[in-house]
């Protein structure tokens, strides 16, 4: 006799779990999907199993046509379920060998050889013919010759998820995921185990049940995919529905952003503009009850609606609704919002290229300068495929097999030597060619690689300094740029004076060159430039004449050369006048010296000596030359 006490609770849990993920908004992918085929298929299996256990308990009572029957349903079911277990791993590890066709129809093998063998069993299966995975007679149900097929088919399942695993480890982003997939997986491994050991005890679906349980807790939750209250779903939920669909986006996106977010958030609070949001959210689904909605937070709503809609049309409604408060019982908010629209792709891109250009539009269409919705083309995404190729450089380059040292000259007016060099940055893609530093530096910004790009270039500086030394090539210092970002570093004076204690080196052979844009702040400006100085750091002012410093703030700052910018130096060879000549007066007045930047030919020098500069620095006598290189054209001027 079979005992099923077991299975009604387990009816009961599934009963719960199915309508619990059904009562929230769900995403349209493979994953969810599967996800209630395999709750559906394991209730299924239960019923049957109950149904037939209760038969074969009695089958004397029953035609034998129906016994077979059920007994053929239960095995069935058995193998789907094994099988549908292994989609899952697959569908959440997109996992690349499944989605070919012919890879795909022979895993299945197992699958279709289980369900004619149990075809074979209920319409053959006798004392007379083979009796395949089982067969009835006068004495009842019995297993048949193949019976084990069951747990082959079951082990072979679980294998196949174990080995998409590990092929396929490197898509899943969270460690909750990846254990979640080897835990569901290993406690099917021991329902089966159990089942050969105890087969009269229906408990292997107590352990199944367990592999759902941690399935729903690990990926099949809607709440992972939801933000502002369930009324929106959330950035992961984005990237995973791009990445489902980048081959062919079903749907066309839209965004909306609210203008100046950050300072809105500063003047309504958080609490006010989280309960805007989610007032925004329900008006964006009931205008375009088809879409889907997602909040990519900061702000930026991104909207999935069928191809072909009138998104300039549904903008021009949504600015309508914006010129008027966003009301609740407990907030009023006035909003205004940018968009941002986005033409049909030709190309396959990746979520992450895809999702990068959205969000990077809606920060254009957020700063609120434009009337026009933002229009997102091919050209856009493909340009965030080379920032992406750029972000993978700057990588390599911190690791130091992509990363060179170059050195343009600094001359001394008076003497017309090269009394010193700037270090600059160059990496390489991958097939070799130089990186333009207006290309990458911006990238390693929004990155957070300029901090360590930054260290790296002062690191090989201060090796260049200890492997060539200054006094023997003439010079007296090095400039190395000091990016705003790496500015702020509280711990800035530590790391770098651990790097020139490594290579034993005066810390005054290297000048720290900082924009204007690192001025911001005059209290923690002073206050790093004195640790630095501290330490025996010089610093420079570099691109003098692009930002927004004066001369009161520039006298308060222990800066020992002022280093103008190539436009300043440019505009004033093509149209001279008094500014700059007075400027540069006033800037030796305060005890600084003076270097222009972008010199390019004789006149240009000749203007630059004229009105009082130091120091030079351009294409007239040298372009960035790579470390070495530049060591060896210094000293065979020197022989010369």
């Amino acid at each position: 006799m079979w005992s099923y006490s077991f299975e009604i609770p387990i009816l009961m849990i599934l009963t719960i779990i199915l309508g619990f993920f059904f009562s929230r908004p769900r995403l349209p992918i493979k994953r969810n999907l599967t996800f209630v085929h395999m709750i559906l298929i394991e209730t299924a299996t239960i019923l049957i199993d109950v149904s037939a256990s209760a038969v074969d308990n009695n089958y004397a009572s029953y035609s034998p046509a129906f016994v077979n029957f059920l007994n053929m349903l239960y095995f069935i079911a058995f193998f789907l379920r094994a099988y549908i277990m292994y989609v899952f791993s697959a569908s959440v590890l997109k996992d690349s060998l499944h989605k070919n066709t012919l890879i795909r129809q022979v895993i299945r093998i197992p699958l279709f050889i289980g369900i004619i063998l149990s075809l074979l069993s209920a319409f053959f299966g006798s004392a007379d013919f083979p009796h395949f995975i089982f067969y009835i007679d006068e004495a009842g149900y019995h297993s048949g010759t193949v019976y084990n097929l069951l747990y082959v088919c079951g082990f072979c399942y679980v294998f196949l998820a174990l080995l998409s695993l590990f092929l396929f480890r490197k898509n899943l982003g969270r460690r909750r995921e990846k254990y979640g997939i080897l835990l569901y997986n290993m406690i099917i491994f021991t329902a089966l185990v159990i089942r050969l050991t105890l087969p009269r005890y229906l408990i292997m679906d107590t352990f199944v049940l367990m592999a759902i349980l941690v399935v729903f807790l690990a990926f099949g939750n809607p709440e992972y995919y939801l933000d502002l209250r369930g009324t929106a779903f959330n950035r992961l939920a984005l990237s995973e529905h791009l990445e489902e669909n980048r081959k062919k986006l079903k749907y066309q996106p839209f965004g909306v952003v609210i203008h100046n977010y950050h300072e809105m958030r500063d003047i309504y609070g958080s609490t006010q503009i989280e309960e805007g949001l989610v007032l925004i959210s329900r008006f964006l689904k009931r205008l375009m009850p088809k879409g889907i909605i997602f909040y990519c937070r900061k702000g930026r709503f991104i909207v999935l609606d069928r191809p072909g809609s009138d998104f300039e049309g549904k903008a021009r409604e949504i600015a309508e609704r914006f010129r008027h408060s966003w009301k609740s019982q407990t907030v009023e908010l006035y909003l205004s919002a940018g968009f941002a629209t986005f033409e049909m792709l030709k190309g396959t891109y990746s979520s992450e290229i895809l999702l990068t250009t959205l969000l990077k539009s809606l920060e254009t269409a957020g700063r609120g300068e434009l009337d026009e919705p933002v229009r997102i083309t091919e050209e856009d995404v493909k340009q965030s495929e080379i920032e992406k190729k750029v972000r993978e450089s700057i990588e390599t380059a911190l690791e130091s097999t992509g990363y060179e040292l170059y050195l343009q000259p600094i001359v001394d007016v008076k003497t017309g030597e090269v009394i010193g060099a700037e270090a600059l940055s160059r990496i390489r893609d991958a097939e070799g060619k130089i990186i333009p530093p207006g290309i990458f530096i911006p990238v390693a910004e929004t990155s957070g690689r300029i901090n360590g790009l930054g260290e790296l270039a002062f690191d090989r500086t201060c090796r260049f300094i200890k492997e060539n030394g200054l006094e023997k090539l003439g010079l007296k210092w090095i400039n190395v740029n000091l990016s705003p970002l790496q500015f702020l570093c509280t711990d800035l004076a530590e790391r770098y004076t651990a790097i020139v204690e490594k290579y034993d080196i005066d810390p005054q052979t290297v000048h720290l060159e900082i924009t204007e844009e690192a001025m911001i702040d005059d209290s923690f400006l002073n206050k790093q430039i004195k640790t630095m100085g501290g330490k025996g750091f010089i610093f420079v002012l570099d691109d003098y004449g692009t930002g927004y410093s004066n001369l009161s703030r520039l006298k308060k700052c222990p800066f020992s050369n002022v280093k103008l910018d190539m436009s300043i130096v440019w505009d004033y060879c093509r149209e001279p006048d008094e500014i700059l000549p007075n400027m540069i007066q006033a800037l030796k007045n305060m005890g600084f010296s003076i270097t222009a930047e972008g010199v390019e030919n004789e006149d240009m020098v000749n203007t630059m000596k004229k009105i009082g500069c130091d120091f030079l620095q351009g294409y007239y006598y040298s372009k960035p030359l790579p470390a070495n290189e530049f060591a060896k054209s210094i000293l065979q001027d020197k022989r010369t």
